[in-house]
């Protein structure tokens, strides 16, 4: 008697045991509950968004349009192992439709724990929308129209991370907040830590014409910032070079964040290369002595420092 071969573990598959509910067959936008929301929920702590910028964070969905990216960073706790490489690309519509439904799917199990009014705020009426899951969101090319709806409704905010490579993208999108990384001060830098998919040079420029747009954006009503994840022995030592590009983009919040040893980030990189929350304050110290901005705050459980532009 012959025997069943076991399926093949598909990308979406291994990302769906990973908490990841995808929003339609053959497309790769997907809904995951961090697990701050899901703290929150049960009434336990909030993530730094809500100690820095007010955030709710039982009522975040954490999505993305497109779980596709054009970077391999070592430090990115998503699996290069199961990249999605084509898709069926949905509506703004149907996407953010969806979000409520996979907001409440991904939650299921923190409902017994949860106070009834907010579980009803968190899967009735969620506020805030961070689309900073996985996969590079200017990849999907209705960007500038899902994030208009999600903004629709003036109590909603959404908050956009994004590596900066597509600067025609992040001159149309009106986020609430928009996030540029910048990991590195030199294209060399770039695509040791970043490892782009394409010509590193081009890249790297277009990274450094996303930074010029953020005066810009910030002319528009949007809420700017930088983000650099410190990886210890590879981008923790040039305080001096984070300085002159933040001087240059002039964003409004800069977050110095540590590495995390999390997820697949495991199989690239080790335990040595976290640095410690004391690295973190020091390295945010220099790089604001070095430019024009203040430390504001920080959060020691995301190892974050957040520095704000002097008035």
């Amino acid at each position: 008697m012959s025997r069943k071969r076991a399926p093949s573990k598909t990308p979406k598959t291994s990302l769906h045991r990973q908490g990841y509910n995808f929003i339609a067959e053959g497309a790769s936008a997907a809904v995951k509950p961090c697990m701050w929301c899901k703290r929150a929920l049960r009434g336990g702590e909030s993530c730094y968004k809500h100690q820095f910028y007010g955030i709710d964070t039982w009522k975040c969905v954490q999505m993305t349009p497109t779980l596709r990216c054009n970077q391999r960073c070592l430090f990115c706790w998503r699996s290069m192992e199961h990249e999605i490489v084509t898709e069926t690309e949905l509506s703004p519509e149907e996407i953010a439709a969806a979000l409520p439904k996979m907001q409440k799917k991904g939650l299921s199990g923190d409902k017994p724990y949860t106070d009834p009014a907010r579980w009803e705020e968190a899967t009735e009426h969620p506020t805030q929308y961070a689309l900073s899951l996985s996969g590079e969101p200017t990849l999907y090319s209705k960007l500038p129209e899902l994030i208009d709806i999600l903004r629709k409704d003036p109590e909603n905010s959404v908050f956009v991370v994004s590596n900066g490579t597509i600067p025609s993208m992040i001159e149309r999108i009106r986020p609430t907040q928009l996030y540029l990384s910048l990991d590195a001060v030199d294209v060399s830098s770039y695509e040791r830590i970043c490892r782009p998919i394409g010509d590193p040079a081009a890249m790297w420029a277009n990274i450094q014409k996303s930074l010029a747009l953020l005066r810009k954006k910030e002319e528009e009503g949007i809420r700017t910032a930088v983000r650099i994840t410190v990886v210890k022995g590879y981008n923790d030592t040039d305080e001096e070079g984070f300085a002159r590009l933040i001087e240059e983009a002039g964003p409004l919040f800069v977050e110095v964040k540590g590495y995390m040893y999390l997820g697949y980030s495991r199989m690239r990189l080790t335990e040595m290369h976290v640095p410690d929350m004391e690295t973190i304050r020091s390295f945010a110290a220099e790089v604001a002595k070095l430019c024009n901005y203040d430390i504001m705050d920080e959060n020691a459980a995301s190892r974050v420092v957040c520095l704000k532009r002097k008035s």
